[in-house]
């Protein structure tokens, strides 16, 4: 039975395994990743139960420097989702030089007067003993309420990481129903694993200047799912590319998404995917509402 809540946001810069960590939480993949940087866009909710706990989980954009409007808006994502938070979790990696993306966050937290756990992720890369230098570096740029070293990919130390959150949780009834995960639309859920496709098949700047818009979603008598999606990307040439030579390029894409989407769904899933050229939308403030990067 819930008798507490805990609000969570999980920050950090880009890459440092922050969607990982949301979805060993929640315990399923509710946020896309990739190796590559600036992977999400928006602010993911990621829920999980631990005893009469229910901790609700923001997972953000990797704090970057922003070059366009898009960037500007992930950015403020960040900012706004350190306030008003039971508590913060600093994700970062196991190395001791934390960057201006971490003075930052750091700033911002103390700013918000909000206490922080530091989550050193990716303990699996790295020898035991060279984490006590990280500690002691970041112990002297804040005063953490608690150090976890953890491996998101693997599981290691995010059950630890959890009973540390816990101490953060407050009297309250649950926020969410019980069993669910997210509070992402079933719509950006499969708009987001098409993109996650784009991700891992595409290289250099083409996967950063897409985006996907669900234009179908109907739901068959016998439980299958028709799904129609537009990729937008921002020049013609790009647009060659992810479809390949003969359609190649996007039969692959769509049928990786295609199986993740009938893994989230639990049905089978009909579907067809177009490319459209959309030119410079990541800078157009029209588009990116209409792609539903809204800060409102």
């Amino acid at each position: 039975m819930i008798s507490k809540t805990a609000m969570i946001t999980i920050c950090g810069r880009p890459n440092v395994g922050k969607s990982t960590l949301a979805n060993a939480f929640a315990g399923e993949k509710v946020a896309i990743v990739s190796d590559k940087p600036q992977t999400t866009r928006n602010r993911i909710t990621a829920v999980c139960q631990r005893g009469d706990v229910q901790f609700v989980f923001l997972d953000t954009p990797g704090f970057h420097k922003p070059r366009t409007r898009l960037g500007d808006y992930m950015v403020n994502v960040v900012r706004q989702s350190v306030a008003d938070v039971d508590a913060v979790v600093l994700v970062v990696e196991p190395t001791p030089s934390p960057g201006p993306q971490e003075r930052e966050l750091i700033r911002s937290v103390r700013s918000a007067r909000v206490p922080a756990v530091l989550a050193i992720n990716k303990i699996d890369t790295v020898e035991p003993e060279k984490l006590l230098e990280v500690i002691a570096v970041y112990a002297a740029e804040h005063d953490f309420s608690a150090v976890v070293p953890i491996s998101a990919r693997t599981g290691d130390g995010v059950e630890e990481l959890l009973e540390e959150l816990a101490k953060f949780a407050v009297e309250s009834p649950a926020l969410f129903p019980e069993g669910v995960t997210t509070d992402q639309p079933e719509r950006q859920v499969c708009a987001e694993l098409i993109r996650e496709k784009l991700l891992s098949n595409l290289e250099r700047e083409i996967p950063h200047g897409t985006a996907v818009e669900i234009t179908r979603f109907t739901e068959r008598d016998s439980g299958i799912i028709d799904l129609e999606a537009t990729i937008y990307c921002e020049k013609a040439s790009h647009k060659g590319i992810i479809i390949g030579k003969n359609g190649a390029m996007l039969k692959k894409i769509g049928e990786a998404a295609r199986e993740d989407i009938e893994a989230f769904m639990g049905t089978k899933v009909f579907l067809q995917t177009w490319v459209k050229v959309k030119e410079n939308w990541r800078d157009s403030q029209s588009l990116l509402r209409n792609f539903g990067f809204r800060d409102d």
